[in-house]
């Protein structure tokens, strides 16, 4: 019950519907005990063909894998980079990710994610 309001609270304040965002799966969740009050994140990211997310920022250490497809991003201040499965991205704490979107409007896109965070701080939290 929890996580799916928190999903829809989420939508609504990135505008997006659950239907047109992205598919976001948590794999797992861990604390970081050497690092007190932190812990570590893996989520995995799918877009539809033309698919995108809303300017947004995650308040941790972002490290983005391409698994599928390929995905457009960039943080503010940064050029925007095209990904295909084997490269990486990485977003900073202060980052604010301004492209997060699908490269193809014809193939899915899918990509890993690890966060190391602050313990039970959203994953991601929408940004102007």
């Amino acid at each position: 019950m929890m996580k799916s309001t928190a999903l829809v609270l989420l939508c609504l304040m990135t505008g997006t519907a659950l239907a047109e965002g992205p598919k976001v799966t948590p794999l797992m969740s861990k604390d970081l005990p050497e690092s007190p009050g932190r812990e570590a994140l893996m989520i995995t990211v799918e877009h539809a063909p033309g698919g995108t997310n809303a300017v947004h920022r995650h308040n941790a250490h972002a490290f983005v894998y391409v698994l599928e497809g390929s995905v457009v991003m960039q943080v503010k201040g940064g050029q925007p980079v095209t990904l295909t499965p084997g490269q990486s991205f990485y977003e900073g704490p202060g980052d604010i990710h301004v492209v997060d979107r699908n490269a193809s409007d014809t193939k899915p896109a899918k990509f890993l994610v690890v966060l190391i965070k602050d313990k039970g701080a959203p994953a991601l939290v929408p940004a102007q």
